[in-house]
């Protein structure tokens, strides 16, 4: 049942945890240990800490929405998407919310 948890994206923390570059922070997302840094490039990336001897740290998808980190650590979004697929129509709307 943990694997059902695990797909989709989960908040991580502020931005602000992380300012400069260089800075790091180090979460358990269900029991597995993720890097979350900041670049030179002021870029926030996230990776996975993998528990192998000389494992090069897996890299996690990592997305910054309204001033809050969120990972996503299920391996099926880590997949490109084939180039032979037709581009994907876009449509603009405005939420209800709005």
């Amino acid at each position: 049942m943990a694997t059902a948890y695990r797909s989709g994206w989960h908040f991580i923390d502020l931005v602000t945890a992380i300012p400069h570059s260089g800075d790091s922070l180090m979460v358990t997302v269900f029991g597995e240990p993720v890097v979350v840094t900041r670049d030179e490039d002021q870029d926030v990336r996230a990776y996975r800490c993998l528990r192998r001897p000389r494992g090069a740290p897996q890299p996690v998808r990592c997305a910054i929405r309204y001033g809050m980190i969120f990972v996503n650590l299920d391996q099926r979004d880590h997949e490109q998407a084939e180039s032979d697929s037709p581009a994907p129509r876009t449509i603009s709307a405005t939420p209800r919310s709005a």
